[in-house]
Parts: C-alpha cells; sequence; structure tokens
C-alpha cells in the first residue's frame, strides 16, 4: 500500500509540474503574441510593414513555431511570433540576408522580391547570374541581392562559373571584364586572380563601389564571409573604413590594380566577344561581369542652384566638417545616418528636409537615433518639405502643409534622395529589365 501511494504521489507531483509548465507557456506565447501584433500594428502605422524589396514570405501552414528565423535574423523585429507562428513584422528591415530562409526546420519561408502592389525592377538573370545578352553576368545589387555578404558570394560564383567556359573563345586583351569595384567586384576580381585569368576591373568612382560612399561610421557587414585570396574576415559588425582597408589589402598583396575613376561609356557585342569603350580606352573580352550597383547616378531635384560647388550627393569624413550651416534632404536610411553624423560635433546647425509626414522604412537603430536627435534638438526636422532653390548663401524650402516659404542661412547641401536604375546603359547593351511583383528568390522546393 506505501508503495502504491509513493508511486501515485510522484504521478500526481509530475502531473502538477507539468501542469505549472504549461500554465506557464501559454502565458509567455500570450504575452509574445500581444506583444508581437502591437508591434506588427506600430510597423504599419510607420510604413516599415510593407517591403521595400527583398523580404521574408511565412507558409503559416508549414510554420512550426520554433523561432529560428528570429534568432537567425541579423536585424532586429524583422519576425515575430503571433499564436506560436511565425509573422512577418518590419518587411522593410530586411537586408536579403537569407538566415531565416536557412535556419527554418520546416521549411516555411520563402525569400521574395517586391509585392503585388509594389514591383521592383530588375535584370532578367538565370541561375548562372548570366543576362539575356550571353556572356553579359550580373553579381551584387543590381541583380536584387544587395547584402554586401551576398554581392561577395555572386562575384565569386559568376567567375567561377565563368572559368570553366571560356577556353572556346578566340583571342581578346582579356578573358573577362568586371565593371564595378564594390563588393561583387572586389570578389569576382580576386576570385579572377585566383584563378589565373586575364581580366581587367573598371571603376567609375573610388575603391568599394557604393560602400565608398556610405557615411564614415556606417555598419556595413553583419556576419563573416570567406574572401579569395584572403580567407575568412570574422567579423560581426564592420565599419565602413574597417571593410575597405581589408579589401585593399587583400589585392594589394595579390598584385591587383583596379582602374578607377574609369567609365565605361559603352559594351558592344561582336560575334565572338565584346568591345568595352570606356573614358580612357576601348578593350575586348570574352565576358563582362557588372557589379555597378543598383544606384547608377543619384537622383537629382532639378532645381535652381544644384550645380553649385557646396551642393553633395554623398558624404564623406563628415568629422572634417564643423562651424556649417547644413541642409540634409531625404528621408531613407542613408540621409537619416548623414545628418547623424554632421550633427555629432554639436558646431553644425543641421537642418533635415523630407517630403514626407513621418519617416517610414527606415532601420530601427536609425528611427531611435533621428527620434532622439530631434527631441533634444540637435537637428532640425522639416517633415512635409521640399527644397525649392540654393543660393550662395541660403535655401529657400517650401512647407507644403502651410503653404509658407522658409528661407534658410546656409553653407552645404546633401541630397540624399536615392538613386536611380541604370536603366539606359542596360537597355543600350540589350539587357532586358522587368518589375517583379513577389516573386520568389529564394525558395526550398529549388
Amino acid at each position: 500500500m506505501e508503495i502504491l501511494l509513493e508511486s501515485y504521489s510522484i504521478y500526481f507531483a509530475v502531473f502538477i509540474f507539468i501542469i505549472v509548465i504549461l500554465i506557464w507557456y501559454l502565458r509567455k506565447n500570450n504575452h509574445t503574441t500581444i506583444k508581437t501584433i502591437s508591434k506588427i500594428e506600430t510597423a504599419k502605422k510607420l510604413g516599415t510593414h510593407e517591403p521595400v524589396s527583398l523580404h521574408p514570405v511565412i507558409d503559416i501552414d508549414q510554420c512550426i513555431g520554433s523561432g529560428a528565423c528570429i534568432t537567425a535574423c541579423p536585424e532586429s523585429d524583422v519576425i515575430g511570433l503571433v499564436n506560436g507562428q511565425a509573422h512577418v513584422i518590419n518587411a522593410s528591415r530586411c537586408v536579403g540576408h537569407g538566415a531565416c530562409f536557412h535556419a527554418c526546420p520546416s521549411q516555411a519561408i520563402t525569400l521574395c522580391i517586391g509585392t503585388e502592389k509594389r514591383g521592383v525592377e530588375l535584370p532578367h538573370l538565370n541561375q548562372n547570374f548570366e543576362t539575356n545578352v550571353p556572356g553579359i553576368f550580373i553579381a551584387g545589387e543590381l541583380g536584387g541581392m544587395g547584402l554586401i555578404k551576398n554581392a561577395i558570394e555572386q562575384g565569386k560564383q559568376v567567375v567561377a562559373y565563368l572559368s570553366k567556359k571560356l577556353k572556346k573563345f578566340p583571342e581578346t586583351d582579356f578573358d573577362i571584364i568586371i565593371i564595378g569595384a564594390g563588393p561583387a567586384g572586389i570578389a569576382a576580381s580576386l576570385t579572377a586572380a585566383q584563378l589565373g585569368l586575364k581580366f581587367l576591373t573598371l571603376e567609375q568612382d573610388s575603391l568599394g563601389g557604393t560602400v565608398f560612399n556610405f557615411p564614415r561610421k556606417k555598419i556595413v557587414m553583419t556576419s563573416p564571409v570567406d574572401l579569395p585570396l584572403y580567407g575568412k574576415m570574422k567579423l560581426k559588425e564592420t565599419s565602413k573604413s574597417e571593410l575597405l582597408n581589408i579589401w585593399e589589402s587583400a589585392l594589394n598583396e595579390n598584385n591587383i590594380f583596379i582602374n578607377v575613376n574609369e567609365k565605361v561609356e559603352s559594351i558592344r557585342k561582336t560575334e565572338d566577344f565584346f568591345e568595352v569603350n570606356t573614358s580612357k580606352k576601348i578593350y575586348t573580352c570574352k565576358a563582362i561581369v557588372l557589379s555597378i550597383g543598383r544606384r547608377g547616378s543619384p537622383k537629382k531635384l532639378n532645381i535652381p542652384g544644384e550645380e553649385k560647388e557646396k551642393v553633395a550627393f554623398r558624404l564623406i569624413e563628415s568629422e572634417l566638417i564643423v562651424n556649417q550651416n547644413i541642409l540634409v534632404v531625404g528621408g531613407g536610411d542613408s540621409a537619416i545616418e548623414a545628418a547623424l553624423m554632421l550633427s555629432e560635433s554639436g558646431s553644425n546647425d543641421v537642418t533635415l528636409s523630407y517630403r514626407g509626414d513621418k519617416f517610414s522604412r527606415l532601420k530601427q537603430r536609425n528611427f531611435e537615433n533621428i527620434a532622439d536627435a530631434f527631441a533634444n534638438k540637435k537637428i532640425n526636422v522639416l517633415f512635409n518639405s521640399n527644397l525649392l532653390e540654393i543660393f550662395d548663401d541660403k535655401v529657400l524650402i517650401s512647407l507644403n502643409k502651410s503653404g509658407d516659404t522658409l528661407a534658410l542661412p546656409n553653407d552645404l547641401v546633401y541630397i540624399l534622395a536615392g538613386g536611380e536604375l541604370p536603366s539606359q546603359f542596360l537597355q543600350k547593351i540589350g539587357i532586358k529589365i522587368t518589375k517583379k511583383y513577389g516573386d520568389a528568390v529564394l525558395k526550398h522546393d529549388d
């Protein structure tokens, strides 16, 4: 009898323990659900729930609620749990890392580009990143995968594929010409050198491409990546200057020279090879890798005074700019980061002009920092405003709601309103561009 009572006591204790764990789990799940739903509602109000380009799409029927996607994501609050299943919160913060896709144990996530409402213009590419023009390949941001790690991987893959295909071509100046020295272009150059290919890399601006134009302290990498002829870059959070130093070191150590400040003006395909006409020379090659990024040229406002020397379309060496009256135009991450950088010294009078009535689709850190700077009067923010004209000593700004015009003393203007896809350049080459509306980029069926 004693043994029986003891057994019942153990069973009862186990039962109570299970009930306690279940209640704890249900309460935690309920708390998480309420918190995530609140974040989703906030994201909808801020405009960050709607994706900009690449973003995860979750199949609720497949999701088992492991939370692996949330843990793997390098950005904050892109995905959260509602009733034990994953839901997208801030789709616009997705950087195309793909970590959620690879981490999902039930294969419930697909990475898509564009939405049913908002299309994203992209060139036609096959599985080897080749365009509809045979011999011209695209790697990196221009193809829709803007993350630095993805761009590096694509640059490596394209050249590795090409190294097996070029032997049948006639003799030319180069096997490959790589256009653009951003992440994809540098990785492609290092891979070409590693494989013994004869190549040339052209960059219309400076080493680093788009990365070079980031604000000086901007974090540009979130996970390690293997760089050919260098090894693993084990840097979780990397500043722009650190990354550029690594690339420059890898290139110098392998005697790789990049033709900077040499712009490609046209590309002509003959029967067997390509002619690349630049601002300095004409080259021939068997294949071309385009890694020029999506922002072929900065978006201009087309207003009087925009051509003045004090107007810039990128920010470099912000710490050297002091005691200036500065206007920054734009409402995206680049404009916000530039305004914050320029306000750091405390000596500049910084005004941010944005045509919208609120900031949307910002990274969480930028959203918090600009809100704090505005609250503490470190930056003057003018919503619903448009820059009308730029003078030598002032700017005129339209305040759209009141209809008034505001004149501000001014020494420098930074127009950071985004860039335009180099569509005309691509179309001259013959590359087809179409809008993608929610098309899958990565899915487990592939």
